[in-house]
């Protein structure tokens, strides 16, 4: 190839714009010794482009930003929920009546529940409430609660009688401090609570025994099956508050359920995003070998926009009409208030396709898709709380958490599959956020997509369609006059 034919070739990645600072020369744009009619009509190597910075610099800075973010998220949600647990939800509920010794009122249930809450290794981590056991259990069943103490009514006598402090009807066994978890409101949630409990009533079952010692006659407290007792007077046993469905996951379905809804919705609005895009001209559709790009119509970004949340609206629905039936019809998961449910993930998937669309129209597909999957799903999953509870993720996935979508979606499908559609267990909270996420889109997308149109910032200048339409036609034309 001679230097005349070469210098073309120099210029087609000049005007490509991805050069930039960084040259190719006309002596290494293309290689030489390289014939035929494919190699003259595309001269640009690989290995020219290769050497461009600019085609190397926004993969490595996007990628790199990337994995550093989606790495954070996630294992900064589950490497350490002991550590960052604070606040969650517990009530305890003592019941013990106390006894009498002499002409003092002894109550170790209310000893036991003042020294769980001045623990700092239990107060620190739990946020305890001091209540009845009605009242703990409507808690526990709107999933407000992940556990319960119960210290029982005989708590104190039965503790007295078995030091043989006072007379009494003997029972065999320590007597029990009741931990009820509720893995209705999460099962890792329900475990880390009853981990911190267990270890709290642990230190206070030595307390006890320690104060039963100096109660019990020197006589009785010499007797080894004595002392084995007051080493650990008080048994702790856990036990489940109404066990999850058969076909719950573990108590996973709603998450897994919510992470599906929030992937129809984003889905939808990927899908919708290109092929509106590819039916109007204004982006190409590829096929393995086959690569297709329609004449760009006439139109604005807002009449675009409006095109497809239309369509999102109708294929959200379709959607998680779809993943309910494979999941509650064909894999039988357990799903009560079947077509309430579907609403609410209608919604909500709507809510979040109308977002992921506007996502595009305002930053454009590339960039907008990289953002969607930011804000959406990486960011969503981490701060959800669907498998670490909120109170065990650090501060920053926290506050995530109440604007994230995903952990309002779940705060609904909890209420529906766990709580018997309780509007106070999270389902008057996620239609709330849905609905509001949805207004707040259509009005931000309303407001960003026709400001670009007043402003002229059109995706394709009109006199560059016009003089696309007429070499089209032109083309037609001159296909046709060839034909026999």
């Amino acid at each position: 190839m001679t230097q005349q034919q070469r210098e073309p070739v120099a210029g087609i990645v000049r005007n490509s714009g991805l050069l930039g600072r960084a040259h190719i020369n006309s002596k290494s744009a293309v290689p030489t010794g390289r014939s035929g009619a494919s190699k003259r009509a595309f001269p640009v190597r690989a290995r020219d482009l290769l050497k461009v910075r600019a085609v190397w610099i926004l993969p490595l800075i996007l990628g790199s930003a990337v994995v550093v973010l989606i790495t954070a998220f996630y294992v900064g949600s589950v490497v350490d929920p002991l550590g960052h647990l604070s606040g969650l939800p517990v009530a305890v509920v003592n019941q013990d009546r106390g006894a009498v010794i002499g002409t003092r009122q002894v109550n170790i249930g209310q000893q036991v529940q003042r020294g769980l809450s001045g623990s700092t290794a239990v107060s620190g981590k739990l946020a305890l409430t001091d209540t009845t056991l009605s009242s703990a259990q409507q808690a526990m069943d709107r999933g407000a609660s992940y556990g319960t103490v119960v210290i029982p009514p005989g708590f104190t006598a039965s503790l007295l009688t078995r030091a043989g402090v006072s007379a009494g009807r003997l029972r065999s066994g320590r007597p029990q401090i009741v931990i009820w978890t509720n893995q209705r409101a999460g099962t890792i949630g329900a475990s880390l609570a009853a981990g911190v409990l267990q270890s709290g009533l642990q230190a206070a079952s030595g307390q006890v025994g320690r104060q039963l010692a100096a109660l019990v006659p020197a006589a009785r407290a010499s007797s080894p099956l004595t002392a084995d007792f007051l080493a650990d007077p008080v048994a702790v046993t856990t036990a489940g508050y109404r066990p999850l469905p058969s076909h719950s996951a573990l108590g996973l379905s709603a998450f897994y359920l919510a992470l599906l809804i929030l992937m129809c919705g984003f889905l939808a609005g990927t899908i919708i995003n290109s092929s509106v895009d590819a039916a109007t001209g204004y982006a190409t559709s590829e096929i393995g070998p086959r690569w297709r790009q329609r004449q760009p119509l006439p139109i604005n970004r807002w009449h675009t926009l409006v095109i497809k949340w239309v369509m999102a609206a109708v294929l959200t629905g379709l959607m998680t009409g779809l993943l309910l039936l494979v999941a509650a019809g064909l894999l039988r998961m357990d799903a009560p208030h079947l077509g309430l449910l579907w609403l609410l993930a209608w919604l909500c998937a709507a809510s979040v396709a109308a977002g992921t669309i506007v996502v595009f129209a305002v930053l454009g597909s590339s960039l907008g898709q990289l953002l969607a999957l930011l804000l959406f799903v990486y960011a969503g999953l981490a701060a959800a709380g669907g498998t670490v509870p909120l109170q065990a993720l650090p501060g920053v996935l926290r506050w995530l958490a109440g604007i994230e979508p995903l952990r309002q979606i779940l705060a609904g499908t909890q209420a529906i599959l766990y709580f018997d559609a309780q509007a106070d267990a999270g389902l008057a909270r996620a239609v709330t956020a849905a609905t509001l996420g949805l207004v707040i889109w259509l009005i931000l997308g309303a407001v960003l997509v026709r400001w670009y149109d007043r402003k002229g910032l059109n995706r394709l200048d009109p006199e560059l369609l016009g003089y696309v339409a007429s070499s089209v036609q032109q083309h037609k034309s001159q296909k046709a006059s060839t034909r026999p």
